[in-house]
């Protein structure tokens, strides 16, 4: 994990040698995708295949399903935390848009795993914190820009975001749409 999210506490750290996080990278991304084709059943044996190392080497560095679980889950957090940063230096209600975006990629991808980890575990709050004050400064400069409700806090846009994307659509142009109205739906009317 980076450092990018330093209240997140995971038993699993990523190694130092350069070789060693080619590895763990390599499990992370393997296991993302098994865990989004197969669910988090998926076999370990398969995700060190895809991720071209042997079983020790899965368990080296997650020694249970569960810690390969919050990795990814982690791993998802971070990417979304750093998605802040790279928005920063877009106009107030691009980088609103842009990041709300990124959130509805980690929305999907974190369906399936979320039904695997305890949601009132100290990790999951961590993680729940860290995105919030990811998205928080670019929410209020949003909003001290005009383009957004001022009625609306992080919680709002983070709950009207999560429960859109968790629903499932009959096919993928039906979703973006109603992702899209959502989004727009926090915009500040000019009438």
């Amino acid at each position: 994990m980076s450092a990018a999210v330093d209240t997140i506490t995971i038993a699993v750290q990523r190694p130092h040698r350069a070789d060693a996080r080619r590895n763990f990278d390599a499990l992370l991304t393997a296991a993302r995708t098994a865990f989004a084709e197969n669910g988090t059943e998926a076999s370990l044996e398969d995700i060190a295949r895809r991720a071209g190392v042997g079983i020790g080497t899965l368990y080296r560095n997650f020694p249970t399903r569960a810690a390969l679980i919050e990795a990814v889950y982690i791993d998802g957090v971070e990417d979304l935390v750093r998605a802040a940063t790279e928005v920063a230096s877009l106009p107030p209600w691009e980088a609103l848009q842009h990041w709300l975006w990124r959130f509805v990629e980690y929305a999907a991808t974190k369906k399936v795993l979320i039904e695997a980890l305890n949601r009132e575990s100290a990790m999951i709050k961590s993680c729940r914190d860290a995105f919030y004050n990811a998205g928080e400064p670019i929410l209020k400069r949003a909003q001290a820009a005009g383009d957004v409700r001022p009625d609306t806090d992080i919680d709002d846009v983070m709950r009207l975001i999560a429960g859109v994307a968790g629903v499932t659509f009959p096919n993928a142009e039906q979703r973006r749409r109603v992702l899209a109205m959502a989004i727009d739906g926090l915009r500040l009317s000019k009438a």
